[in-house]
């Protein structure tokens, strides 16, 4: 397949999933998860129009994305990877939004960040959604402190993000992060990747995160 019929097989599949749910498939944000893919994958997505990406760490993103956003303009760059305190301002900079908030310390230094770029990146607070204790994100019983932290240091919080066990239905990890969206009063939902699109589109997502889908297995 063509890097545009990959596109247009995944918008199709976003569409045959918003419309028994009665969803507006224009709602739901496809983020191509460009991380460890070279530029020359990258242009072609780029070449047919989309204009949201993702990358895991500002590293990288600060190796590809400045050129490529000269070439062909304004594109949203979000950040789904793990980030350090230390790399707050580099990723203010940077990127449009930032899926991975989940503690205290990255907050505040994201506050400091903001207020000194006169940037505010879009930011998602990570549930650790199925209490793994080997993935980021905060535990679902941290998440109201950890909303009040947020919204008292006025960040924009977009929504909520989440990454479920691997090799299980992922459907009620998503219906669960739905369902504290809610009662947190917060509208976004970073969730679903290459192999659930559907469910997660069904439960609610607003924002998919697709690499493997778009640019093949990563070497």
């Amino acid at each position: 397949m063509t890097p545009d019929d990959r596109l247009a097989a995944i918008h199709a599949r976003i569409a045959s999933a918003a419309r028994p749910a009665r969803r507006d498939p224009a709602d739901v944000t496809l983020v191509a998860i460009s991380k460890t893919h070279p530029v020359e994958a990258i242009r072609p997505l780029l070449a047919a129009g989309h204009r949201d990406f993702g990358e895991n760490r500002v590293q990288e993103a600060q190796a590809k994305w400045p050129a490529l956003r000269e070439e062909f303009g304004a594109v949203r760059l979000h950040l789904v990877g793990q980030l350090q305190s230390n790399k707050a301002a580099e990723a203010v900079a940077l990127v449009d939004a930032i899926h991975s908030v989940d503690r205290s310390s990255l907050i505040a230094a994201l506050a400091r960040a903001m207020d000194a770029a006169g940037r505010r990146p879009a930011c998602f607070i990570q549930v650790n959604i199925g209490e793994e204790p080997q993935k980021g994100g905060c535990a679902i019983a941290d998440l109201p402190a950890l909303l009040a932290k947020a919204r008292a240091a006025t960040l924009p919080v977009a929504g909520l993000m989440c990454v479920p066990p691997a090799n299980v239905e992922p459907a009620p990890y998503f219906a669960l992060l739905a369902k504290i969206a809610r009662d947190s009063g917060v509208l976004g939902l970073s969730m679903g990747m290459s192999d659930d699109v559907e469910q997660a589109v069904s439960l609610g997502a607003t924002h998919i995160r697709v690499g493997s889908a778009l640019f093949g297995d990563r070497a």
